[in-house]
């Protein structure tokens, strides 16, 4: 079985960590490899280069980083493209799906907002999943439902669509428990990304196993949507705080905002 994670962020877009304290992280957390997404537009020719040359150089037996990017589209819409490292000169989604496609990587919107989802659905050319749970933008405790059922209704047209679990990592002090297994014998990129493609992986979180299909029973997406709603209340509580401090002028330490980036 292989450990590994989605949606990583390192210092060469806008995470906190490089990529030699990823690898120390990671591995010592019993991960065997990273998809990074790096934001595609914090890239020249030059710099993706380097990315691409210390990810290999950073990767071994034990673990390995596949190189990847994250384009930022119109209307405030992320496509991941899971093992591209090509940048494209459009910020029309589809066409950065096709764009994907054609690299032979694994096209994933990105936690698509609530006010996206009849957009999304009017797609001629749907990707190969939907981030349906985002521990970042989601929170850590639970999923919005709705996500799922946006899924599962995309996949009435392409039924081979799949779920997608992914940390969204920036800070050192973010949460990092949400992760994916997967019955794999060796470490190749092409292996990798035909197990997201055919679905051969599961998504763990403590207790919960979590399906590539995207299917929830009615009793947790029921639990996922309470549990969901009270942390978003909370988090809204936090931001409007923050919101107040900072009008009034009033300074929140980074060991302050550290601790809060643990719980939200």
């Amino acid at each position: 079985m292989l450990k590994s994670a989605t949606h990583i962020h390192s210092t060469y877009s806008d995470g906190e960590y490089t990529l030699a304290e990823l690898r120390q992280v990671y591995l010592a957390a019993g991960y065997n490899f990273v998809c990074l997404t790096d934001h595609a537009e914090f890239f020249t020719s030059a710099k993706l280069q380097a990315y691409i040359e210390e990810c290999a150089a950073l990767s071994d037996e034990r673990f390995r980083f596949f190189a990847g990017l994250e384009f930022g589209c119109e209307n405030r819409m992320h496509i991941l493209g899971l093992g591209v490292t090509a940048l494209v000169n459009t910020v029309k989604p589809q066409e950065v799906i096709q764009h994907i496609r054609k690299a032979n990587g694994v096209s994933v919107i990105a936690h698509p907002m609530d006010s996206m989802f009849e957009w999304i659905e009017a797609f001629d050319l749907l990707p190969d999943g939907i981030e349906t749970w985002n521990s970042k933008y989601d929170g850590q405790y639970a999923p919005r439902p709705a996500t799922f059922d946006l899924l599962n209704r995309l996949q009435r047209r392409k039924p081979e669509m799949r779920a997608f679990y992914g940390q969204d990592l920036h800070w050192k002090n973010q949460y990092r428990g949400l992760f994916y297994q997967m019955d794999e014998q060796n470490l190749l990129l092409e292996g990798v990304l035909d197990a997201f493609r055919q679905g051969r992986f599961v998504a763990l979180k403590d207790h919960l196993q979590l399906s590539s299909d995207g299917q929830l029973s009615m009793e947790l997406k029921s639990k996922f949507g309470r549990i969901n709603s009270r942390y978003h209340k909370k988090r809204q509580f936090i931001k409007t705080l923050k919101r107040t401090f900072d009008r009034l002028g009033i300074h929140i330490p980074d060991n302050l905002k550290a601790q809060f980036r643990r719980v939200f």
